[in-house]
């Protein structure tokens, strides 16, 4: 068999691959379509490898090697779809882009997060600034 044969789909799919990435938005397709890319590459790495009969076998080495990161990569990668699904409710691309979380710094006053508030009392069980002794907790009955 010819090398133009593999070489050829591999290319293909490599195009395919990449038009997936670059024209999908949903984050579960974009993962294919980068394991299609993955999948071009191994074809290549094979193909190359029974081409060249190569005594110790480097391409399909490398296309293990290939396969195993592969394997994690579309694991961590559902892992953080599932995750930033279920914080934001959908896994479109183009919304995700803004990690800020508007909603969160809304419902806050104005005041929250500030150190220079006067006159307020210590909270129970730590040390007075003033005097440096601690304040119990008075329990009421």
């Amino acid at each position: 068999m010819h090398l133009a044969y593999p070489a050829v789909l591999a290319a293909l799919l490599f195009c395919i691959g990449l038009y997936g990435v670059l024209a999908r938005r949903n984050a579960i397709l974009v993962l294919m379509s980068v394991e299609l890319m993955l999948n071009a590459v191994n074809l290549n790495l094979v193909a190359f490898d029974v081409w060249l009969r190569d005594t110790l076998h480097s391409g399909q080495a490398l296309t293990l090697f290939t396969i195993a990161i592969a394997a994690a990569e579309i694991g961590i990668g559902l892992a953080i779809v599932l995750a930033v699904y279920r914080n934001r409710g959908t896994s479109d691309i183009d919304r995700l882009r803004d990690t800020a979380e508007t909603d969160d710094a809304e419902k806050l006053p104005d005041s929250a997060g500030t150190d220079d508030a006067v006159g307020t009392e210590p909270t129970p069980g730590r040390a007075d600034e003033k005097t440096g002794k601690t304040k119990k907790a008075e329990a009421t009955t």
